[in-house]
């Protein structure tokens, strides 16, 4: 999921945590960009043909594998001049999600004045053909966005979506029309923890499972400073058809946290993963079995989980940025995880330290960003089977920054704009190609491409690369067809 708000104002620059207060009106949780009409579009336009054909969608959060993979073939280091050539870009509202792209369709799930509205448009081009909305009530706490946090799930014809207070819906991917909806606040006590919803749901089968989090009618509504006295429901994670919204079960007596679901295949069987505020569960995503519970999570109050678990074979990392750092645990049927390796803080010490970014794992390395904030990050690789620290990179201008692995190479994605490509390597960093967005004038606007913050991870697609920055989105010539 994304969660890349998971740090305290007081930790931010003062010109940026400044610019962040001034963009928004607190007081009645608008934003002074959101000056677009309110009203659901007319008729949806007609969708032009796509003339794309090679490569795959990218339905979900993190893409269809859900660890931020694409399985494209051709990238070329030498269209970097400094960057593959800008296809299009749009203005985008209020929000921290990423698109999702199936059927030559890009859909993006943002906030305006008081609506959180999905907005449909070709994935090609750009050109808006639909909207869908639905009011909601919402003003984060610590001066960061009001909008949504999730993106949107694209499952055949339908779309769904998880709103920052809690509203799960489903709608048509033709038109918009809601098919459901279910408002989660309302029917489980959900918690908004620090910074609202934020762990994307996953499709599994005939089931649409969701991080709830609930919460006993006796500690429903207790303030953040209280959390750890808000005691759980038994609604870790609800399963719901994923036709009609109707619960199926629920499993696990954990609060919700920000890192998203998942389901893999891990030693022969389907075994799905929450990443939970006090550790990792596992299920078996077609009954609602409990498999296992493996605590994890600095003590502190502030302290959250928001990275993916990340799966190689029979082994899942977790990892966390606020003190304990990383575990690699074994999985098998029938057994508790084993661990193979971990840290325990104090935070120097540990080998990996994932905060809202999810690491890729390539030939049996580790590369991802790893730290909580500023100074404290760094990007590096790590040996999987044994912890051990390759490199580490701690230039001066390293920043958090999010990835997408392709083709062989890394695309790094960095929260102020800057963009790599980057050649996996054991042995040290090889940046090919490095260039900064918010130094780059978009061709029609003339405005930068992107402005910080860049918290949403690369989203690849039939070739094309979409970047989602604070206030816009932008389409690169990735992969020429």
């Amino acid at each position: 999921m994304i969660a890349p708000f998971l740090h305290y104002p007081r930790l931010l620059p003062f010109h940026i945590l400044l610019g962040t207060v001034l963009l928004q009106c607190t007081a009645c949780g608008q934003d002074p960009r959101a000056d677009q009409p309110t009203k659901v579009a007319e008729a949806p336009r007609a969708l032009p043909t796509p003339v794309r054909t090679a490569g795959e969608d990218w339905p979900v959060f993190l893409g269809p594998r859900g660890d931020g993979s694409s399985s494209e073939t051709g990238v070329d280091p030498k269209r970097w001049q400094p960057i593959p050539p800008v296809v299009w870009s749009i203005p985008l509202g209020v929000s921290y999600g990423a698109p999702t792209i199936a059927a030559g369709k890009l859909f993006q799930f943002d906030r305006y004045g008081d609506f959180e509205r999905l907005t449909c448009y070709a994935a090609e081009t750009g050109q808006e053909l639909w909207q869908s909305q639905s009011e909601v009530r919402y003003d984060d706490r610590y001066g960061y966005n009001n909008g949504p946090r999730c993106s949107p799930i694209v499952d055949g014809k339908l779309v769904y979506l998880y709103g920052v207070t809690g509203n799960l819906s489903c709608v048509d991917s033709d038109n918009g029309q809601v098919v459901w909806s279910n408002d989660l606040n309302s029917d489980y006590g959900v918690v908004p923890n620090f910074f609202g919803v934020a762990s994307n749901p996953c499709i599994f089968e005939n089931l649409l499972l969701v991080m709830v989090g609930g919460s006993t009618p006796q500690t429903r509504g207790l303030p953040t400073e209280r959390l750890a006295q808000v005691k759980p429901d038994g609604t870790a994670v609800v399963a719901f058809d994923k036709l009609t919204g109707n619960e199926v079960y629920r499993v696990g007596a954990g609060l919700a946290s920000y890192a998203s679901l998942t389901v893999k295949q891990i030693d022969g069987q389907s075994t799905g993963l929450a990443f939970l505020r006090d550790g990792l569960m596992g299920w078996e995503p077609s009954s609602g079995q409990l498999l296992f519970e493996f605590p994890w999570r600095a003590p502190m109050l502030e302290s959250v989980n928001a990275a993916l678990p990340v799966v190689s074979g029979e082994h899942v990392l977790i990892s966390e940025a606020y003190e304990v750092g990383s575990a690699l645990l074994r999985l098998k049927h029938g057994h508790p995880p084993s661990v193979v390796w971990k840290d325990g803080g104090p935070r120097s010490r540990c080998r990996f330290r994932a905060h809202w970014s999810t690491p890729v794992v390539v030939d049996g390395f580790l590369y991802g960003c790893s730290g909580r904030n500023g100074p404290d990050t760094d990007f590096r690789c790590v040996r999987l089977a044994d912890g051990e620290v390759m490199w580490t990179d701690r230039d001066r201008d390293r920043q958090r920054s999010s990835l997408l692995l392709v083709d062989g190479y890394l695309i790094v994605f960095g929260e102020t704009g800057t963009l790599e490509l980057i050649r996996p390597s054991p042995e040290k960093l090889e940046v090919l190609a490095r260039a900064d967005l918010s130094q780059i004038a978009d061709p029609q606007s003339g405005e930068p491409l992107v402005d910080y913050p860049c918290w949403a991870a690369p989203v690849l697609s039939h070739g094309l690369l979409y970047l989602r920055g604070n206030r816009s989105l932008v389409c690169l010539d990735l992969i020429p067809q």
